[in-house]
């Protein structure tokens, strides 16, 4: 089939259900933690998230809806806004759970990670929590907002200015993921456990 996308339900493919996020799968998952002017901390999964430079070492998300407590936006971005701080945490499968809690919608002064029953730890680099026990965490500084186009739809850039890495992940000198099992988003309600590695060389690296 073919369709044009639309701001109808199914985006505009006559589906019960919008195709969109199950055909760019799997997605990394952000778990932004941030840091409110009044002291409350804030944890929040992203899926539309990933690295997008090595040198300095950069990071995206993108938020798409809104709160009412917020106005066009939701509690990550509009901490950032007002900190220029955040911090990426890796998603593992045995916290699949926690991380569900805590992409429930509620009032800007609840913790999530309280809510998720999580121990936070502070960063280092930013004044920021972060999920104590993560696989990895990285401290971010604000580098820009990008305003995309449709209704509550913010592109968020920073730069890395601190990693934190657990000691059991790191094998013979590198992180190996296949030591935590990473979470990934697919579409609709479906998720994945990456399990399965193998390798690649490129031809001109041969």
């Amino acid at each position: 089939m073919f369709y044009t996308p639309s701001d109808e339900a199914g985006a505009g493919s006559g589906l019960a259900h919008n195709p969109f996020n199950a055909i760019v799968t799997p997605r990394p998952i952000g778990w932004i933690s941030t840091r409110d002017a009044d002291g409350s901390d804030n944890l929040a999964p992203y899926s539309f998230f990933n690295a997008v430079a090595y040198t300095p070492p950069q990071v995206m998300f993108s938020s798409t809806s809104s709160k009412a407590d917020r106005g066009d936006t939701k509690d990550s971005v509009a901490n950032i806004r007002a900190s220029g701080v955040f911090c990426v945490n890796i998603v593992e499968f045995t916290a699949r759970d926690a991380m569900n809690a805590s992409s429930e919608m509620l009032p800007k002064d609840v913790d999530e990670f309280k809510q998720a029953g999580l121990t936070k730890e502070q960063c280092e680099t930013i004044s920021c929590a972060r999920v104590a026990g993560a696989p990895a965490a990285l401290e971010c500084k604000l580098t820009e907002i990008i305003t995309l186009r449709g209704e509550h739809n913010f592109l968020v850039l920073g730069e890395v200015t601190g990693v934190h890495m657990r000691d059991d992940c790191i094998v013979d000198g590198r992180f190996d993921i296949t030591t935590f099992t990473p979470l990934a988003r697919m579409g609709y309600k479906d998720y994945t456990a990456v399990r399965d590695v193998f390798t690649l060389t490129r031809p001109d690296q041969k």
